[in-house]
């Protein structure tokens, strides 16, 4: 297994190899990667500086402590592996990968299990993959199309090659083109776009998203010389109302509209034709650009949750006050993402945190480049 022992101290976020992200409950622990791109979330953890892979457990414990984990609901929570603190198909984390995947779906679990890499994918990773019985295993390859290797040293040829082998060889797993993140005047020429669009020909979905730009990722940008991508940071992702228009009938023109999604979940649940676990039908002005039988699958299973169900949820998890539900999603006091993200899943309904109001158009998205400033 990685290295193990000292830890070089991982900040106490990256102590806990579990958290429960929007896009599933998430399991990291395994630690530390060599890619060095630089916007990576790291800098968030104070651990970018940490390029070897170190275990925190074995693959069993960390497997242990996920289906024990109080958020945990057998066939419903997605799950994602290595996505926050290393790449899952880095030579020396790749078989812990395998060996959580195949703990789960010997365990019989059919949860969404999410695999994010930019990394090689090899024909016997197909064949692994390809064995399992239980799980929705997606896997999802990161690809940005960025030139300068001091923002991303990593060639994206290598995540070109990885998605055609993956999607050639799917049978039992899923394959999404990952396009992130995408800034504008960095990745979105339309020498950009064109790859983009040779690219989609590759996997069941395409997924686009922006760029996480917080203080410690600026300060890293600004204090090696790295241009300043943005005027300001922001909690949320940064993506620009023009740059998604330009994606979008880019897609269009070129016919390639029906797989393009905006959201990860969207974007996973339409390549296992299933409706979305986050319950993004909530925010219709999401659906305009998904195929047909995709809105008919999440409309089938949208429904408005009682208000006594959502009461003793929201009760469960600790709640400051009666949250209120409008068709829009539910709105909810005192609650952290990761319980919000609990309620979420169960219902299949959006869960939002009455501080941080979801704007028309650009559901959990930043201000930065928007024009409209009205709020719900």
């Amino acid at each position: 297994m990685p290295a193990s022992g000292s830890l070089e101290a991982p900040s106490s976020a990256l102590g806990d190899p579990i958290e429960y992200r929007k896009s599933g409950l998430s399991l990291n622990h395994i630690i530390g990667c060599p890619l060095d791109c630089a916007y990576c979330v790291r800098h968030l953890f104070d651990n970018f500086e940490m390029k070897m892979p170190t275990a925190l457990c074995d693959d069993e414990t960390a497997v242990n402590l996920l289906v024990s984990n109080r958020y945990f609901v057998p066939h419903t929570t997605p799950l994602q592996v290595f996505n926050r603190a290393t790449d899952p198909l880095l030579p020396s984390v790749k078989p812990h990968l395998f060996r959580v995947i195949e703990l789960l779906d010997e365990a019989g679990y059919r949860n969404h299990l999410l695999v994010i890499s930019r990394y090689r994918f090899l024909p016997e990773d197909a064949e692994r993959l390809n064995r399992v019985r239980n799980l929705r295993v997606t896997l999802l390859v990161t690809y940005s199309g960025i030139a300068d290797k001091r923002i991303e040293p990593i060639d994206s040829n290598i995540a070109a090659e990885s998605l055609r082998l993956a999607y050639s060889l799917a049978q039992n797993y899923r394959v999404i083109l990952y396009w992130r993140p995408l800034v504008p005047g960095l990745n979105d020429s339309p020498e950009h776009l064109s790859r983009i669009h040779e690219l989609s020909r590759y996997c069941h979905a395409v997924v686009f998203t922006g760029l996480f730009y917080r203080d410690a990722i600026r300060s890293y940008f600004v204090s090696n010389g790295l241009p300043d991508l943005y005027e300001a940071t922001a909690r949320r992702k940064i993506f620009p109302e023009n740059l998604e228009a330009t994606v979008i009938e880019s897609f269009r023109s070129s016919g390639l509209l029906g797989k393009l999604f905006r959201k990860t979940s969207c974007g996973v649940s339409f390549a296992h034709g299933l409706p979305d676990y986050n319950g993004h039908y909530c925010i219709r002005e999401l659906c305009d650009i998904c195929p047909v039988e995709q809105v008919r699958r999440c409309a089938d299973s949208h429904s408005l949750p009682s208000q006594e169900v959502v009461n003793a949820l929201a009760e469960q998890m600790g709640a400051s006050e009666t949250p209120a539900i409008t068709d829009r999603g539910i709105q909810v006091s005192g609650l952290d993402e990761q319980r919000r993200y609990f309620i979420q899943h169960r219902l299949n309904f959006q869960v939002h945190d009455t501080k941080y109001p979801h704007k028309p158009k650009r559901h959990g998205r930043a201000e930065i480049g928007w024009l409209d400033k009205t709020t719900t």
